[in-house]
């Protein structure tokens, strides 16, 4: 597809979200499965559920738009979720792997973020008014899985992955 206007821009990093969201589909299981905090493994689930409806919304922003679902892979999520396999066999299960899991998620949670607040601001821009709110309601469950990711760090793993580290 060749970038010739803001829509095209648009329909291009719709499509990429649209893959990015299909991928973390797929990793967020491996992740629940490594997680071995209650909390963590909780937050996961509860965003892997969120994820599934958020792919759901994007389809029905293509049909907004009158196109079918279509994807263009996103280098960043698959070098991200290789990122995430790589930790996931390179570390033993506890609050090492926790902490390396939880700052895997979060940059998919950035990433999220970047494409879900670019895709609305385009959306403004070219008066794509139904779309934006379906978007919006996206991008906010992206920074609330990145807020409580941040809590489950600071308040449980990271002091534990402190402590392996001091008792070596």
């Amino acid at each position: 597809m060749k970038i010739e206007s803001l829509n095209d821009l648009f329909e291009h990093t719709l499509q990429m979200t649209y893959y990015t969201e299909n991928q973390i589909t797929k990793a967020l299981p491996q992740m629940i499965e490594a997680a071995q905090n209650p909390e963590l493994k909780q937050a996961f689930s509860q965003h892997l559920q969120e994820t599934e409806q958020q792919v759901q919304r994007l389809e029905q922003v293509f049909q907004a738009m009158g196109q079918k679902p279509e994807e263009t892979t996103c280098p960043i999520i698959d070098a991200s979720v290789k990122a995430c396999e790589k930790l996931i066999s390179h570390t033993e299960t506890g609050a090492v792997r926790d902490a390396g899991l939880i700052h895997c998620g979060q940059g998919v949670e950035h990433l999220e973020m970047t494409h879900y607040g670019t895709l609305v601001a385009w959306a403004q821009s070219l008066r794509l008014e139904q779309i934006v709110p379906v978007l919006q309601q996206t991008l906010a469950e992206e920074k609330n899985a990145d807020e409580v990711l941040s809590r489950c760090a600071n308040e449980q793993v990271n002091e534990g992955a402190a402590r392996m580290a001091n008792a070596a």
